[in-house]
């Protein structure tokens, strides 16, 4: 075999067998294929894509170049979002469902750009600890049925290889190769069951419903032709998901949820995909498990298990009845309404953004995070305001000048102007 052949193959959309992608795939990761050779590789797949049966090797490849993750559990679970704007439906739902009696074993990234990380959320909780050994990561699953740890350095290694020239070269959209990145990352953790919560919208990186609705189908049969139970659900993020945009604001309406003091959108996707979870973990039909989910919820079960999570990853498990103990912002700015409008939608992406120059996200792996800063929305779609009304609140500790963020988040929000009826 050789890389000049297996470019020409992919550039007339002839399809490649295994072992060709096999190769590939190990030749990269070892460093025997260059950049410049695998990037016309990349380019050729974004141009006439790859069938699914390559797809599935990829994927497979890629998984394979690394460690495989083996717990010594009966049956764990996982969940796995495409990423957006407010999303902290991890720390929601990895609790309800260890409360019904389903392991929930979890790695996951930081953030960088507009979208938060699940491990920066929790690391915005004093004390506690991502970067934990398997050991030990067992130990917690054990005894309260739900942890989360940051992704080690030995899994996937190609991925994170080739993640990284894909965005250096202009090939990163493309259905085949995000399906390949994320299932490989997931099956190399193992978990016997995984549901897939595909996002679209203007905060996800799938912008249309259809592009979402391929994607969810691809990485669905991705996990089943590896023989896991797989299930993929398409959400909407053309709105921030719940009503807080930041670290530690995302933590304290996680608690506020599994409290049983939130309720809405957030709530009812939360619900959702924990049914879903559980009915592929075999505890019943969906109806059923969606009144367990509930139940967790509303028993306060959830939030047993989220507070002895933190207590034995070293952190505040005190937060779970105080969330003021979290990171507090010492500044603030209020957004607000300059004449009487009607909220139409929000430009989500361009929302966190704005949260980023507030100091809740990255622009690159070194930076330092204000894990206190972020928004709060003050109101929804739909909302009809009055001049002077609060539609937003942004937060900081850093960012002492908000009038950038400011001019962002208000360039974020659709609205249209309403007039008032005449008197006669």
């Amino acid at each position: 075999m050789n890389i000049i052949d297996i470019i020409n193959k992919t550039k007339k959309s002839q399809e490649l067998n295994e072992d060709e992608i096999a190769w590939l795939v190990k030749g990269y990761t070892n460093g025997d294929i260059p950049d410049y050779q695998m990037s016309a590789w990349l380019m050729a797949v974004c141009l006439n894509g790859l069938t699914e049966k390559e797809t599935f090797a990829l994927t497979a490849a890629m998984r394979d170049s690394g460690d495989i993750l083996k717990l010594h559990l009966p049956f764990t679970a996982d969940k796995h979002s495409t990423g957006g704007v407010g999303d902290k439906t991890s720390l929601i739902i990895g609790p309800i469902v260890a409360a019904c009696g389903v392991c929930v074993a979890k790695m996951s990234g930081r953030g960088l750009g507009h979208t938060g990380g699940t491990i920066d959320k929790l690391e915005s909780i004093e004390g506690y600890r991502t970067d934990l050994p398997l050991d030990e990561f067992e130990r917690i699953l054990r005894r309260t049925g739900f942890s989360i740890i940051s992704q080690t350095g030995e899994l996937c290694p190609a991925d994170k290889k080739m993640y990284a020239l894909r965005n250096a070269t202009g090939t990163v959209d493309s259905i085949s190769l995000i399906c390949a990145s994320i299932m490989s990352k997931k099956l190399a953790t193992n978990a016997d069951c995984l549901v897939l919560d595909v996002k679209y919208g203007s905060g996800a990186f799938m912008k249309t419903k259809e592009d979402a609705e391929k994607l969810a189908v691809l990485m669905e049969r991705a996990g089943r032709s590896a023989g896991k139970k797989c299930k993929a659900v398409v959400t909407d993020m053309d709105s921030p998901l719940g009503r807080n945009i930041g670290n530690a604001l995302e933590v304290k309406e996680a608690v506020e949820v599994l409290q049983g003091k939130v309720k809405g959108r957030l709530y009812d996707t939360c619900i959702e995909l924990a049914a879903d979870m559980l009915e592929l973990a075999g505890k019943g039909t969906n109806d059923e498990c969606r009144k367990y989910a509930e139940d967790a919820v509303s028993s306060k079960k959830a939030l047993d298990v989220l507070r002895e999570t933190i207590r034995l990853h070293g952190g505040n498990e005190k937060i779970c009845d105080d969330t003021s103990l979290l990171p507090q912002p010492l500044l603030r700015y209020e957004i607000r309404a300059t004449k009487d409008m009607k909220i139409l939608g929000f430009n989500c992406e361009e929302l966190g953004m704005t949260s980023l120059l507030l100091g809740a996200g990255r622009l690159s792996k070194e930076d330092k995070l204000d894990m206190s800063a972020g928004i709060v929305m003050n109101c929804e779609i739909g909302a009809q305001l009055a001049a002077d009304d609060i539609i937003m609140t942004l937060y900081s500790t850093v960012c002492s000048d908000f009038s950038d963020a400011a001019v962002r988040a208000l360039n974020a929000v659709k609205f249209e102007i309403t007039e008032k009826p005449a008197y006669t």
